[in-house]
């Protein structure tokens, strides 16, 4: 019982990791390519969350969870083109001091137009209830969840690694000076990458809403986890990022359940020890 019992804890913290994968990931890239610090990152995560609450009256839980994504990834190429651009020469920590400003702007815009007070997000019935898999007993929602991530993630690597865009784009974290003398320019692909870790991040924020609190500050709080993600996996390395997110959510998960005071400091103590005790190849 108790080994069912830790796989089902297990597997939660799996649906934890792939919350945080899909925030994490778009952060990596968009650093990667562009050098930018972007704080405002979960700013995007929170207008996620709100504008499937708004489209979910009117449309459906599944209408805003396709619109809602789409919507604020329409808003990330305002935000390259007018905030981004501008610092992708300059010092990282001017883009990380604006990005701030941002997020912290947007924030206070959404307790202006939705309120302080956190939103409660129901699910439709057909994605209520449990499923069996022999002794082990996992959320209907919680499966479909692992599973859009999976499928997210699987769309993703492909686009990176067998498109012409990909290569261009890792191109450009490796040796944007060789893609440069190519005569190729990086500024419409950052534009794309930008809209891509925008939209993930709005998808996370649509798909957690029912199972988490959609409150004003839950963009603040989530891009301090995606930092710790991207630290542990590594910059520019794509499956470091996955397994670093699968990795703080399994420990969080398992940890919150046991010792749920210590479930904040695990990741940071998971950090600690896989950033002093791993080897430098392991970031690569």
């Amino acid at each position: 019982m108790q080994l069912v019992f830790l796989a089902e804890q297990v597997v939660n913290g799996l649906v934890l990791g792939g919350y945080y994968l899909l925030i994490a990931l778009g952060l990596s890239l968009i650093f990667s390519v562009g050098g930018v610090v972007n704080l405002a990152h979960g700013a995007f995560y929170a207008l996620g969350a709100y504008v499937s609450v708004e489209i979910g009256k009117r449309l459906g839980f599944a209408a805003g969870a396709v619109l809602s994504p789409l919507l604020v990834g329409a808003l990330g190429v305002v935000f390259e083109r007018f905030i981004l651009r501008r610092f992708y020469a300059e010092d990282p920590i001017l883009s990380l001091l604006v990005t701030f400003g941002i997020a912290m702007a947007a924030e206070q815009l959404i307790r202006m137009i939705w309120g302080a007070a956190p939103v409660l997000v129901s699910l439709p019935p057909s994605l209520k209830g449990s499923v069996f898999l022999g002794d082990f007993l996992f959320s209907r929602y919680r499966l479909l969840l692992l599973v859009i991530v999976a499928i997210v993630l699987c769309g993703l690597w492909l686009l990176l690694q067998k498109t012409s865009f990909g290569r261009v784009v890792r191109a450009g974290i490796q040796r944007p000076d060789m893609v440069a003398a190519l005569g190729i320019r990086l500024q419409p692909y950052m534009t794309t990458v930008v809209v891509l870790g925008v939209g993930m991040a709005a998808l996370a924020g649509v798909l957690f809403a029912p199972i988490a609190i959609v409150h004003p500050a839950m963009g603040a709080e989530i891009i301090t986890v995606a930092f710790v993600v991207v630290v542990i996996g590594g910059l520019g390395s794509f499956w470091g990022v996955v397994l670093a997110a699968l990795l703080v959510g399994v420990v969080r998960g398992v940890t919150i359940h046991f010792v749920p005071a210590a479930g904040e400091a695990s990741m940071y103590v998971l950090m600690f020890l896989v950033r002093n005790y791993s080897p430098p190849s392991a970031y690569i």
